[in-house]
């Protein structure tokens, strides 16, 4: 693997403390830089865990505003799953995120062709892979391992894409569905870089940076499981999961 992918279960209490000084604010100006990115997304999930959510860019002012045009400061690849809102868990409005969803976070060439679209035309400057606890498609992906079988329709490609983070949870001792998820979270930030040029080269240039969170289904919180910093070397690069 020739990108470095740092690892660490930082909570967003604890990094708000770190890179904001007050977390309740809502930034005017649009965030420019990785760094601004994440420390709003931040701010939001803590206002959102807190109680305190502002709904900032929700009102019919802000939705005439962006009707000619949008802005987003990061792209979200997230999962599916009805109860991860990256709007509302990060507590932010329209034209505000660039949201991408697919059962398990899983990558293909219209999630890699989105993903694209918004750091080349769009300019976003933070790529977030979104997973959480208790995550349906990691626990069908070890069904179908442990039976054998696989789900039928296209369901089943679901789990194919998802069975290679088992693997790999697998050579690493980790069996609980938790830890497998984020695993799955790094799999999926590692696939992104491996399999899009375009992304791992903003991303050696400094002008982007990626980030894998995984939110708590009952906290409400996102912690970060994996991130590639801006000016990361990306250039050898595999998603075989090794």
């Amino acid at each position: 693997m020739g990108v470095t992918v740092v690892r660490a279960a930082v909570s967003a209490a604890d990094r708000v403390d770190q890179v904001v000084s007050r977390e309740d604010e809502v930034t005017a100006v649009t965030p420019t830089t990785p760094e601004q990115a994440l420390a709003e997304l931040y701010a939001g999930n803590r206002r959102f865990v807190t109680g305190v959510p502002h709904h900032p860019n929700q009102d019919a002012g802000h939705r005439a505003a962006v009707a000619d045009g949008q802005h987003p400061f990061a792209v979200i690849v997230g999962c599916s799953d009805s109860r991860l809102a990256a709007e509302i868990i990060f507590d932010r409005g329209l034209g505000d995120v660039f949201v991408v969803r697919t059962a398990g976070h899983t990558v293909g060439p219209e999630v890699l062709g989105s993903v694209e679209y918004a750091i080349t035309v769009l300019g976003v400057p933070l790529v977030v892979v979104l997973g959480h606890d208790s995550c349906g498609a990691v626990q069908a992906a070890r069904d179908a391992v442990a039976t054998g079988t696989s789900p039928a329709g296209h369901l089943g490609a679901v789990v194919e894409a998802v069975v290679p983070s088992l693997r790999r949870a697998a050579r690493q001792g980790i069996e609980d569905v938790d830890g497998i998820v984020d695993i799955h979270i790094a799999q999926t930030l590692e696939a992104l870089l491996a399999r899009s040029t375009v992304l791992a080269e903003l991303v050696s240039a400094g002008r982007c940076a990626v980030a894998g969170m995984s939110y708590r289904l009952s906290a409400g919180e996102v912690r970060m499981v994996a991130e590639v910093p801006a000016g990361t070397p990306t250039t050898t690069l595999s998603d075989d999961g090794d």
